[in-house]
């Protein structure tokens, strides 16, 4: 925030305090105070004793260019031959109906026997029927918002969940909800708990498209302390009992510790239970959670139990419902309505998604294994624990979020009958899965939904049938408020043109030998690039048409026109140190496409000459590195990104083009038209809308290996840099801290900041405590639970040992502006400990006080700056400049509000963190008109 600089009169005269030099002010001035802002005008104009005339305008206004720069003229590329989306051909989508969009779409459903309505749970709390499917319509058939907890977010995992008819719907009128409801009892921490309710609701007799909201009668209302992993979806099988998934509760690693007991409570794993009381059904046992509105099917596997994983359990505790357990967040099951196969997706933690085929208590093997991986030390594993393994899993390189589906039985695509079509709700992909029961037969890839929405993602929340002819649909929830269901079609023809098989065909390079570029392809260079195992990185970007133009902005991601491409080379010194040891590893290209976009890569092997293109899962290659004694110092696995992995970081939230903003590329270049600012150089030559005119103001980042400047500012740096494009509102990860420059420390999450996934009492930073900062376990560890998590094999041991001394050294006597009121104040409700307050009135209000390092109920002590001339046309500002805190600088020409202020073009010393305080000095500009001027602290 800024803080104005405030004048105070002495005299009637009204001569500046001492501070102020020689200077004798006459006319207005300013003095506010806002919140962390220190008021002050000062007026540039007639002074006595020596009069100064100061020529600022373009400065304060920003209405010209700075003497020296000069336009030079933009190419046009006509070389780069990369599709604007690329081309498939076979299966594909379209929308299912037109016109018709939800909001935060989960499941669908049709009741038994009915081929022409069509239901759509949306989950804040209604369920909409589509009537009449060839001119189709929607009517809101049940509204319970007002009892569900949700929000409208994508990312929420809370709401409406599932729905199922009963068998006998057409005479009973009976169906069943899963939803998230609000819990009274608060959890330990503080965080928000729930209920995961099933209820049976009942169609009004009177309109069979309308729900009466007033019949629920509740099955099972089970509290839930964490918001994420619910399951909630709802089939009844073909024996006609009434199957539910439940997720592990929540948080993270099965923190509740609830994926291997059948002896606790509802979750982590699959129910199947009798609504209709059926006689022979056994009565549950005695549970909160559990009601007398259901029985137990006498032939469910834990009926009777007196061991699970070969240890003892109370028969009598024993949640007979669980018909399999082991799962952690089983999102979307379905029957095969010919074999009867249960099939359920699980979404893993991190490492693996996978798909079951679930058998009666089977045990799916969370949270000892995830997927085929194991994540427990086997002598922790008890012995009687029996695996049932996935029918297939996948990693990272694919997609982060398995959606499960339904198994295809309609007759229009003879080739998918009998496959089970489930997706990712990351990357977007659909497969086609076959399987014998225990063998996967084929897992086709048939195409990918197009990403998009705030995560750039997929968005696949829900598969279903169309009830007239077995077609599969699925939900492409989009930014939420606008889901669409779309239906998987075949095209016979090759839609969009092909990726370039190799990267000559890209037509990025006119040299490929020496990398010259194309012509109007520009490189481009990084204040702080993101760690990439060692390699060294070569970048280049095109907007091939000259008439399109970029959005700039100091502190957000730019906007970019449909059909920009970046391009970036990788080199890896396989001699540590030695530069002419470097091989040629990749060259990827990442094409925006005005919505989302792509990446490919090109893999050189031993050519010098061309790179050929990585298959679409990506591929890992492993090198031999040695230390320039010959002793081998580390063999490196180097991993060719997927196409689904590129866009896991390349998001829409992060600005698509991680790297090309103002941080990174505020710093000195040669486009090729002489050393100077490359984004003012890019400005020159109309790359911008709204091209800046001065670099005042814009941030810069911090290398870790810069001593000049302060450790927070080098480990925030770092971590906006390798973090900050999931860990950001929007972002993919659910996270509670926010890696972004643009937050200072204190509201970033970080110091003391819990984790959505982990332990109660873990937390990201300690201050003073490097060993009890899960975030920097994180960072220098690789496998399970690393960060970042994809892109990075090898530990950036310099990252670690800055972040390492930053918490040990520096943040144990960190301060919070709450902390510094505590220690300044007696009571910090107090007014006088506001922000805004200024108990010692020297014009400095509290927050600044706290900044500075200055004391707040002594006057003497207060941030120090003045005015000096030297002469007429002169004025010399001298600011002290406190260790870790930057300056800026604005002027105005008119204090009439609202006054327009504007950053004034400052050495870049001024707006980077220091690690020793310092003076700084800066030469106002002259100006045949009054100028204003005010000064701020910042804080990283």
């Amino acid at each position: 925030m800024m803080r104005l600089l405030a004048f105070r009169r002495r005299s009637p005269e009204g001569c500046c305090s001492a501070r102020w030099g020689l200077c004798r002010l006459r006319g207005p001035f300013d003095r506010g105070a806002f919140l962390g802002q220190r008021a002050a005008a000062m007026r540039v104009g007639a002074f006595s004793p020596c009069t100064v005339w100061a020529r600022a305008l373009w400065i304060v206004l920003g209405l010209s260019t700075p003497e020296g720069l000069w336009a030079w003229e933009r190419k046009a590329n006509t070389t780069l031959a990369m599709p604007l989306v690329p081309g498939r051909f076979g299966y594909t989508h379209e929308e299912a109906f037109p016109g018709l969009t939800f909001t935060n779409a989960v499941a669908l459903a049709s009741p038994p026997g009915e081929t022409n309505r069509l239901f759509v749970v949306e989950k804040q709390g209604r369920i909409v029927v589509i009537t009449n499917l060839a001119a189709p319509t929607r009517t809101v058939f049940l509204d319970i918002s007002a009892r569900v907890s949700t929000s409208l977010s994508v990312s929420d995992e809370r709401g409406l969940l599932g729905l199922a008819f009963h068998p006998g719907y057409a005479t009973n009128r009976l169906f069943f909800v899963f939803y998230t409801g609000p819990a009274t009892t608060p959890v330990p921490g503080g965080t928000n708990a729930l209920h995961n309710i099933l209820a049976r609701f009942q169609t009004r007799a009177d309109d069979p498209s309308r729900a009466d909201p007033a019949s629920e009668v509740r099955l099972i209302v089970q509290y839930d302390q964490a918001n994420n992993h619910n399951g909630g979806d709802l089939h009844f099988g073909p024996d006609g009992y009434l199957y539910v998934s439940l997720g592990d509760e929540g948080g993270a690693h099965d923190q509740y510790q609830n994926s291997q007991r059948i002896d606790k409570d509802f979750f982590a794993g699959i129910l199947r239970i009798d609504v209709d009381r059926r006689p022979g059904s056994l009565p549950p046992n005695p549970h909160p959670a559990a009601t007398t509105n259901y029985a137990v099917p006498p032939d469910n596997p834990f009926v009777g139990a007196t061991q699970f994983n070969g240890r003892p359990v109370d028969p009598a505790r024993v949640r007979t419902e669980f018909w399999a357990v082991g799962l952690r967040n089983p999102w979307r099951m379905a029957f095969d309505p010919v074999t009867g196969w249960l099939f359920c997706a699980d979404v893993g933690q991190n490492a693996r998604e996978e798909v079951n085929r679930i058998e009666r208590g089977g045990n799916y093997g969370w949270s000892y294994w995830e997927g085929n991986f194991q994540r427990t030390n086997t002598a922790l594993i008890p012995a009687g624990f029996q695996h049932a393994r996935p029918l297939l899993d996948y990693g990272r390189s694919l997609g982060y979020s398995v959606t499960g589906g339904v198994v295809y039985r309609g007759h229009r695509f003879t080739d998918l009958h009998g496959a089970y079509l489930y997706g990712d709700y990351g990357s977007g992909r659909i497969w086609a899965l076959k399987t014998d029961g225990t063998n996967v037969l084929e897992n086709r890839f048939l195409f990918s939904n197009p990403l998009g929405g705030p995560f750039n993602a997929g968005g696949i929340s829900a598969f279903g049938t169309d009830p007239r002819n077995g077609d599969v649909l699925y939900v492409d929830l989009r930014f939420g408020t606008n889901a669409v269901i779309r239906r998987i079609v075949y095209s016979t023809n090759f839609v969009g043109a092909p990726l370039p098989a190799d990267l000559a065909g890209t037509g990025a390079f006119a040299d490929l030998v020496t990398l010259q570029a194309a012509e109007g392809i520009l490189p481009y260079e990084l204040n702080l690039p993101f760690w990439s195992d060692g390699a060294r990185k070569r970048r280049w970007f095109s907007i091939p048409d000259p008439t399109q133009t970029m959005e700039f902005h100091p502190t957000d991601p730019w906007r970019f026109p449909a059909g920009t491409v970046w391009v970036k080379h990788f080199d890896l010194e396989l001699t540590n140190g030695v530069p002419e040891s470097a091989r040629r590893l990749e060259t990827r290209l990442l094409v925006y496409d005005g919505r989302a976009g792509y990446g490919v890569t090109y893999r050189w092997g031993d050519s010098l000459t061309n790179a050929w293109l990585v298959p679409e899962e990506g591929l890992d290659e492993s090198f031999v590195v040695f230390s320039t004694d010959g002793s081998v110092l580390r063999t490196q696995v180097w991993h060719y990104p997927s196409r689904v992995e590129c866009l896991q970081c390349h998001t829409l939230a992060a600005g698509f083009a991680l790297g090309f903003n103002t941080p990174q590329l505020n710093r000195v270049h040669d486009l090729g038209h002489g050393p100077t600012n490359q984004i003012l150089d890019l400005a020159r030559a109309g790359y911008f809308r709204n091209p800046p005119s001065n670099t005042a103001g814009w941030r810069v980042l911090a290398r870790p290996d810069d001593p000049t400047a302060s450790l927070e500012s080098r480990v925030r740096s770092w971590l906006a840099v390798n973090c900050a494009q999931c860990h950001l509102p929007g972002g993919v990860q659910m996270a509670q801290w926010d890696a972004r420059l643009s937050r200072p420390t204190a509201l970033t999450g970080l110091i003391n900041g819990r984790l959505v996934h982990g332990p109660e009492d873990a937390r990201l930073i300690v201050p003073g405590d490097p060993e009890r900062s899960e975030l920097l376990r994180r960072i220098a560890v690789r496998g399970p639970g690393q960060m970042p998590p994809i892109a990075t094999t090898v530990v950036d041991v310099e990252a670690v040992a800055l972040i390492e001394r930053w918490i040990r050294d520096e943040l144990g006597s960190w301060q919070s502006f709450e902390d510094w009121q505590r220690s300044q104040f007696p009571d910090p409700a107090d007014p006088a400990a506001a922000p805004q307050a200024d108990p010692d009135r020297d014009g400095d209000p509290n927050y600044v006080e706290y900044l500075a390092g200055s004391a707040p109920w002594d006057s003497r002590s207060r941030w120090v700056f003045w005015l000096h001339s030297e002469g007429p046309g002169t004025l010399r500002l001298v600011v002290w400049q406190p260790a870790n805190r930057a300056v800026a600088v604005e002027a105005t020409a008119d204090l009439t509000p609202p006054v327009q202020w504007s950053p004034v073009t400052t050495p870049v010393d001024w707006v980077s963190f220091p690690a020793q305080a310092r003076w700084l000095e800066l030469s106002l500009p002259s100006a045949e008109k009054a100028a204003y001027y005010r000064l701020a602290l910042q804080e990283p």
